[in-house]
């Protein structure tokens, strides 16, 4: 059965609309289907990413995962770049060259037959943590360093700060991604990370720092009284606050 045909399959009408919600990692791919709650309908599946991902490699790899989750109305996907109107325009961690001007959104709708919303994967995380008031950052710590900044509720448009230097001529993806993390060990990167935050936090004045991504489980000891480690689902789990607002 083809993706699209596997996505014609009628839903369960009871708890939706339902939303396939999908995680594009540098390093590992993750999708669901999430009921009108937002909550999973289904467990988790999570794959390595193929190295290298250029787009056709990518959907042809979500279509297999589609065929393992129930049916589902919309899309929702998080991508590790700049995204603007559906369009990717950077790629830090896939490469940029193959993916700069793609269309994702429209791509992903038209390979499953449903709408589709696409945004920033750290951003879509920030939405499914922050609390809607004040001003609110996540900083997501794994293949790279993903940053996203909310006020009162709303996504700002997107600023490519993980590609900014934070020290010499690293940028806070070289600073605090998987390489880093790997090469320095956990107690030389914990500072790293406190290093950043410290930076962020004069930089940005935010009122909570929400901190997720698959290497936030390294990160020891205390943190400032408005940091907050969060779980890496709601890079899943955020993805029903794109439907929330009219196209």
């Amino acid at each position: 059965m083809s993706a699209a045909a596997h996505a014609t399959a009628a839903p369960k009408p009871a708890d939706g609309p339902f939303t396939l919600a999908i995680d594009i990692g540098g390093t590992g791919l993750k999708a669901s289907v999430l009921d009108h709650r937002g909550e999973m309908a289904a467990p988790r599946i999570h794959v390595p990413t193929p190295q290298p991902c250029p787009p056709p490699v990518l959907l042809a790899a979500l279509a297999e995962m589609v065929q393992k989750l129930p049916a589902f109305h919309r899309i929702s996907a998080g991508f590790p770049g700049a995204v603007r109107g559906g369009i990717v325009l950077t790629a830090p961690n896939l490469g940029t060259a193959a993916w700069a001007g793609f269309p994702l959104e429209s791509q992903l709708a038209e390979r499953f037959g449903r709408p589709a919303r696409v945004l920033n994967d750290a951003e879509v995380q920030g939405l499914g943590v922050i609390s809607g008031a004040g001003m609110e950052m996540i900083l997501t710590l794994g293949t790279g360093a993903g940053i996203g900044i909310f006020f009162n509720g709303r996504v700002s448009p997107h600023i490519e700060l993980s590609q900014h230097p934070v020290h010499k001529k690293l940028t806070y993806d070289m600073f605090l991604g998987k390489e880093a993390f790997e090469t320095l060990g956990v107690k030389r990167w914990n500072k790293r990370v406190r290093t950043a935050i410290a930076i962020l936090a004069r930089v940005v004045l935010f009122d909570r720092l929400y901190i997720g991504g698959g290497n936030a489980v390294h990160i020891k000891g205390e943190l400032p009284a408005n940091v907050t480690i969060v779980a890496n689902e709601a890079g899943i789990t955020g993805g029903i606050a794109l439907w929330h607002d009219p196209a």
